[in-house]
């Protein structure tokens, strides 16, 4: 619909996941590195966790893209389970076979064979669990329990589970504690600030052809205060600014275009800002980068200052060095002098004596 009016070659902003539009903040990015370290170092668990919107689906996808061909990999959706029916499930997702009726613990055997098999082959299996937050205790002790399927040397399994962040509140209860042991690499992905949402916005626009400029500074700060940097938000918005614009034949976008948007979507999954102050807003973390930057900043002022006086301090020692150098030099020079002066002394001395010795040496030659 717009996207021949703004020179778009697809829409920019959707609400679907597409990893071909993974833009990688600093966050995201952090994220994708450990999930990556996680696979290849083939640690237990792995754990994602972030709020809802914020592109752990994109970046699943995107990590699912890059995996190695070496690897089987079945990603569950649907975590409103019974624990007797995970089994089966994960048997389904991975395209095993078996009879209907049969016992929880054949099931099992089932898939510890399948396991087997695909170590023998040197192929890797991969489990990710998305909507982990829903899944009940005794599910999540069953899924603890699979990672018991393992070799002498290493896991049969790999797992990797992804949620809310009540998720990570929830295996912090007592009765999850041999489930959060399980978990190795863990990473809770923070929502974008205002200076990566500005880029965020800007890459999508131009990965779909068109201008990376299309929204001032004036609106992005805007779509950042209204969507507290969370990206599904981001997307919902943009995406209404420009239906808005195209309906209007506004080449150039204004402010009052937002505005309009904001008021016809609070009601449809857009924050308000009265909502943003009702929710939690996850700027903690960049909060924190910004207090130890300060800190960062006073320290490298104080060491200035510090590098400072030991250069002068230094400077003093040097020159005390020199003078004593000096002292020492002049004090040799005395005690050579004092040496040589001895020397020839005794050089006379031995002269007067070597006189006498001859003359007695030569009278008693002539008796």
């Amino acid at each position: 619909m717009y996207t021949e009016f703004f020179g778009f070659t697809e829409k920019p902003f959707t609400l679907v996941p597409n990893p071909n539009y993974l833009y990688l903040s600093s966050k995201h990015g952090n994220a994708l590195t450990f999930l990556e370290y996680g696979l290849a170092e083939k640690v237990g668990f792995v754990m994602l966790t972030g709020e809802i919107g914020i592109g752990k689906t994109t970046l699943i996808r995107h990590m699912l893209n890059q995996v190695e061909t070496d690897m089987d990999v079945a990603v569950i959706f649907n975590t409103n389970i019974l624990s007797n029916d995970l089994i089966k499930l994960i048997l389904n997702e991975f395209e095993i076979e078996y009879k209907d009726g049969i016992s929880k613990a054949k099931t099992l055997d089932i898939l510890y064979d399948f396991l087997i098999q695909q170590y023998a082959a040197g192929r890797k299996t991969l489990l990710i669990i998305d909507e982990a937050q829903n899944l009940s205790d005794d599910v999540l002790e069953e899924i603890r329990m699979l990672s018991n399927l393992q070799t002498d040397e290493e896991l049969l399994l790999q797992i990797m589970i992804v949620g809310q962040p009540n998720l990570r509140d929830k295996i912090q209860d007592s009765r999850l504690e041999q489930f959060a042991q399980r978990i190795s690499v863990s990473y809770h992905l923070f929502a974008m600030n205002r200076k990566e949402t500005g880029a965020y916005i800007a890459y999508r626009l131009e990965k779909a052809g068109g201008n990376p400029a299309l929204f001032s500074n004036e609106i992005v700060e805007k779509i950042f205060e209204t969507s507290a940097g969370i990206p599904r938000t981001i997307n919902l918005l943009c995406d209404a600014i420009l239906v808005y614009g195209y309906a209007d034949e506004a080449k150039e976008i204004g402010l009052d275009i937002l505005e309009q948007v904001i008021e016809d979507k609070g009601g449809m999954g857009v924050f308000t800002k009265q909502k943003l102050k009702n929710m939690p807003v996850n700027q903690q973390e960049d909060d924190l980068i910004e207090k130890l930057e300060k800190k960062i900043t006073k320290m490298e002022q104080h060491i200035e200052q510090l590098t400072k006086a030991v250069d002068v301090q230094l400077k003093e020692a040097e020159s005390r060095a020199e003078f004593c150098r000096d002292e020492l030099v002049l004090s040799l020079k005395r005690l050579l002098a004092s040496e040589r002066k001895r020397n020839s002394t005794l050089e006379r001395a031995y002269g007067q004596i070597k006189g006498k010795v001859q003359v007695v040496a030569r009278l008693k030659l002539d008796k």
